[in-house]
């Protein structure tokens, strides 16, 4: 059974769930950049107590989760460990690494392969591409679905509760061309369907377009997506979407037979 937490969050009946739910909001509060972060900056990222920050902290030291540096504390070499055992469609992302760099090399663009977590994509892999520009994207990181071209391909695919719960949601504006309606997302997705290649034109940043497509299992549902990624002022999304959706289609009988 799940409840809601004091802080507002879902979460495991009673104490257990609370002390989880404020593990883990310490170790999400550290961001990409941080080499070390003290316990009063974490308590003010959380809006924790410093006092319970300070508590649960040491706890997370004595587990190797985090190392204590001075009076700051850094991600622990145990936490990175248990990451690269927890990195999901592990066997996915080697496999599928030399068809990616592949694509790299012919579009000379930025290329992704993602997965859908809730209501965001997570990005598995990110090939930096020479012509590209320096999007946010990053191994490991998020991005709301509705605003990206492999979350608009996973989705096309994706159970039709799974679409009404990332609706439900909200569609926040990342920029002024992102598609914040019901309607218009949803007919975007069915086009996505009838021809297997997912756009994205300036909506999860000025500037940015993408191209990407799903990688199906044997029963046609969406397991990840691609894409190539690049300016909007020098990529033709219609040019690079064949060679995007070969790959995720070679990419997809892998998916098949496992």
């Amino acid at each position: 059974m799940r409840t809601t937490g004091r802080n507002g969050t879902d979460g495991i009946d009673g104490a257990d769930g609370l002390v989880t739910a404020r593990v883990a909001a310490i170790l999400g509060a550290f961001r990409p950049g941080d080499d070390t972060v003290g316990v009063s900056e974490l308590a003010r990222r959380t809006g924790l107590a410093k006092t319970t920050v300070h508590r649960l902290t040491r706890h997370l030291c004595a587990a190797g989760l985090l190392e204590p540096d001075g009076t700051a504390l850094r991600l622990g070499l145990r936490l990175f460990e248990i990451g690269q055992l927890a990195v999901r469609r592990r066997g996915l992302v080697e496999a599928a690494r030399p068809s990616l760099a592949d694509l790299r090399e012919a579009t000379r663009n930025t290329v992704h392969l993602a997965v859908l977590e809730g209501t965001e994509v997570v990005y598995l892999d990110v090939l930096r591409g020479p012509d590209a520009p320096d999007v946010p994207s990053r191994i490991g990181g998020r991005f709301p679905a509705h605003a990206t071209g492999v979350g608009k391909a996973i989705l096309a695919f994706s159970a039709e509760p799974l679409v009404a719960q990332v609706i439900a949601a909200g569609l926040p504006r990342l920029s002024p061309r992102t598609i914040t309606a019901p309607g218009l997302l949803r007919r975007q997705l069915a086009r996505v369907r009838a021809e297997g290649v997912s756009f994205e034109r300036e909506e999860s940043g000025v500037g940015v377009v993408c191209a990407a497509s799903p990688l199906l299992d044997a029963s046609g549902a969406a397991v990840a997506a691609i894409s190539a990624t690049g300016w909007a002022t020098r990529m033709r999304t219609e040019r690079v979407a064949p060679a995007v959706r070969t790959v995720a289609l070679a990419l997809s009988r892998l998916c098949a037979e496992t």
